[in-house]
């Protein structure tokens, strides 16, 4: 009875012990399963992050290139640029922008802009187009500048020509003003000139004409047809 047992007692550890010592292998098979998953991830997310290293300021260069480089070089006219602040229907179907703003440069990359308050395109192409209210801001060649404002007018593109209409004014910067109905200014030799009725003041006196002519980029005006010119009484110097 005492034999008996003692033999179910070592059935009984044997099994136990065999138990365990599944238990301890499977273990270790697991551990070492984890740990060859872990060591063949990491030369993967080593080589990811070297790629990332070197394709990222590529990727920056390359983003650098196009916003600031592309442009300059990229074909067609670089002396001519717009900027426009809302788009219109407008009265008809053709396209417009209000508040438009227009960039150029003459012959001799001295600056001009020309703003309205609504262009309207005139041709399919958009290179004749209508201003209203447009204003010319012209350099010229000594360094002074020339404003011109009327109430309608229309600028040709490919000849950087604008043509005015309506309550034409002419300021210069040293304190002269004209004004007048029409006016054509041609932006890329300096030349400005009208056919009607023309009346001025400035430092010297006032003068009238029936039209006049800007040359050499604002260095002179020449005033056609009957003109009368009433100078200022300066006074005698003491």
């Amino acid at each position: 009875m005492i034999g008996s047992v003692a033999t179910h007692s070592e059935t009984a550890l044997e099994e136990t012990n065999r138990s365990h010592g599944a238990e301890r292998i499977f273990r270790g098979t697991e551990y070492r399963d984890r740990r060859g998953l872990r060591s063949g991830q990491a030369p993967t997310h080593s080589r990811f992050i070297a790629a990332m290293k070197f394709f990222l300021p590529l990727i920056a260069i390359f983003l650098i290139f196009l916003v600031v480089v592309w442009p300059s070089i990229k074909p067609g006219d670089d002396t001519f640029r717009i900027g426009f602040a809302d788009i219109d229907a407008g009265r008809d179907e053709r396209p417009s922008l209000q508040n438009a703003r227009f960039f150029g440069a003459d012959e001799k990359q001295r600056p001009y802009s020309i703003s309205s308050d609504l262009v309207t395109q005139v041709s399919p192409d958009g290179a004749v187009i209508d201003l209203e209210k447009p204003k010319a801001d012209i350099a010229l060649e000594d360094d002074t500048w020339l404003v011109l404002t009327a109430k309608t007018g229309r600028f040709y593109k490919r000849d950087s020509v604008l043509s005015l209409k309506g309550d034409v004014n002419l300021f210069h910067d040293t304190g002269y003003e004209f004004h007048t109905e029409t006016a054509t200014i041609d932006m890329n030799n300096g030349i400005a000139k009208g056919s009607d009725p023309v009346a001025g003041q400035g430092p010297f006196g006032e003068l009238a004409a029936e039209g006049f002519q800007l040359l050499k980029h604002g260095r002179r005006i020449v005033f056609t047809g009957r003109a009368t010119l009433a100078l200022y009484n300066l006074g005698d110097a003491k």
